[in-house]
């Protein structure tokens, strides 16, 4: 059995992954682990949950902390590391923590949706190693405050996402503000046609490794579609999310993901949601809540699909079907994480059986099928074993939609509303006013989207004003803080 320090991780490294529980190295840091540490580039491709970052972590830390380091220069970062979304920015930057702690480096996170002052001020007293969303990093570096000139290492992680949200152009403009010497690795599930142009322009005679196959499904993950009708949709939902255990349920809207975890809370079972219209504040707030345990379920659109690494997920719910192949297997790779099983079920409407069957065919699926008559359908038990308990609703505190660059996921100086996204029953909501702090009138589309959503406002409203859910009986039972992100199981 190959260990890290087989692989060339230097001791120091290998010491600290034995301290987080990682003692065997994944297929994709097995191959891509010899290259990267000797300085190469690399392009490395392995489904989501293969341990991606630590095989590019690994060389990173290990070349900045080498004999030749150099100390950052004030407003010029040693090292790069880009991601299409927030969520994945502060996973990885957690995962990188303790090894840049143990090398004595340091590193600062740089993504919208918050206010750029601390990130300004970090890059100034010099950082070595930027965990970066695109969009954020551009704007920096167009006001002056960042040079890519003393680059040395620069990552690309989840390639195929960045091209998928549109971001490929601004990486291009990035990489192209890095010294051409510098060594450059590209992470990606899939390696499509426009990751391949990436390559070509920017990584020189690059390695290329391919842990697994694009579409090989995952053995420890079962697949079922449950044929529903509109009246038991919700009950089965409901009853699928009241079961022991952390679960995923997507939907294809935003309007979808808010509406649904505030019909799971007024009927008891604690949710938060994750979409592109919760500013940054409440997407951390939603997502502490969810890796606590204080929610057991969250429901989110497809910004979830990948970077969001939360263990022991049992159940991925598609509430929605996802609307093509790639999202479906992005999707429920949420469970099934690391050689840990897990179940994947996709709710179909009666209209919709056709394109389920398409879907999963085009997934290299087989799904288990199962027509559901009643809401205490036998199946629903099997699939998701354990009582069922529900609790008290949830006071709601739902945050104001994002402008439209922080839906697209990365903004660069839109700072957003605060607020907390935690559905349920709010008896002072009101309803439709579309009238702002300040009194004026919002812009219809933005009334639209904020229906229903307001927190509750006097006295007798005011019960469980912290945000803090009621205690859930969890087939979990531990609680989970953003540093056990395990980059392992990427």
């Amino acid at each position: 059995m190959t260990s890290f320090t087989e692989l060339g991780v230097p001791a120091r490294l290998a010491a600290v992954l034995t301290e987080l529980g990682f003692d065997t190295p994944t297929p994709i840091q097995r191959a891509t682990l010899p290259d990267g540490l000797a300085g190469r580039d690399l392009l490395g491709r392995g489904r989501t949950g293969s341990g991606k970052t630590l095989a590019f972590l690994l060389p990173l830390v290990a070349r900045l902390s080498g004999p030749d380091r150099s100390r950052p220069r004030p407003g010029a970062p040693r090292a790069m590391i880009l991601a299409p979304t927030r969520e994945l920015v502060a996973q990885i930057d957690a995962a990188l923590r303790p090894l840049a702690q143990a090398a004595g480096l340091t590193s600062r996170t740089v993504f919208g949706g918050v206010g750029q002052g601390p990130q300004v001020a970090a890059i100034r007293r010099g950082t070595d190693i930027l965990v970066a969303c695109p969009g954020r990093l551009e704007d920096l570096i167009e006001q002056g405050h960042c040079s890519l000139s003393g680059i040395e290492v620069s990552v690309l992680d989840e390639a195929d996402h960045m091209a998928d949200l549109g971001f490929l152009p601004g990486v291009r403009r990035l990489l192209a503000r890095t010294p051409a010497r510098g060594q450059r690795m590209l992470f990606s599930a899939t390696l499509d046609k426009a990751v391949d142009a990436l390559v070509r322009q920017f990584l020189v005679d690059p390695r290329v490794h391919q842990a697994d196959s694009a579409q090989s499904p995952v053995s420890t993950m079962t697949h079922h579609v449950l044929q529903v009708t509109r009246e038991n949709r919700m009950p089965v939902l409901i009853d699928l999310t009241s079961a022991p255990g952390r679960t995923v349920v997507f939907t294809r809207t935003k309007h979808g993901a808010r509406g649904l975890a505030r019909r799971l809370n007024r009927s008891g079972v604690p949710a938060v949601e994750l979409h592109g219209n919760l500013n940054q504040n409440a997407r951390t707030r939603n997502l502490d809540a969810f890796h606590s345990g204080r929610a057991t379920t969250l429901v989110a659109t497809d910004i979830a699909a990948r970077g969001i690494h939360v263990d022991d997920v049992a159940l991925v719910i598609h509430a929605d079907p996802p609307v093509d192949p790639k999202a479906y297997l992005h999707r429920s790779g949420r469970t099934a994480r690391a050689g840990a099983s897990g179940s994947v079920i996709t709710l179909a409407l009666p209209d919709q059986a056709q394109e389920v069957r398409q879907l999963t065919r085009s997934a290299g699926i087989t799904p288990t099928t199962t027509k559901i008559t009643s809401e205490r359908h036998a199946v629903l038990g099997e699939l998701a074993p354990g009582p069922r308990v529900l609790s008290a609703p949830v006071e709601p505190v739902t945050p104001a939609p994002a402008t439209a660059r922080q839906a697209a996921g990365d903004t660069g100086r839109s700072t957003g509303a605060s607020g907390q996204a935690v559905g349920g029953k709010g008896r002072g909501r009101r309803r439709g006013s579309g009238r702002g702090r300040g009194g004026a009138r919002k812009p219809a589309a933005e009334r639209d989207t904020r229906a229903e959503s307001r927190p509750a406002s006097g006295g007798r409203n005011r019960r469980r004003r912290s945000g803090s859910a009621p205690a859930v009986a969890s087939g979990s039972g531990a609680s989970h803080s953003a540093a056990a992100f395990s980059a392992r199981r990427r």
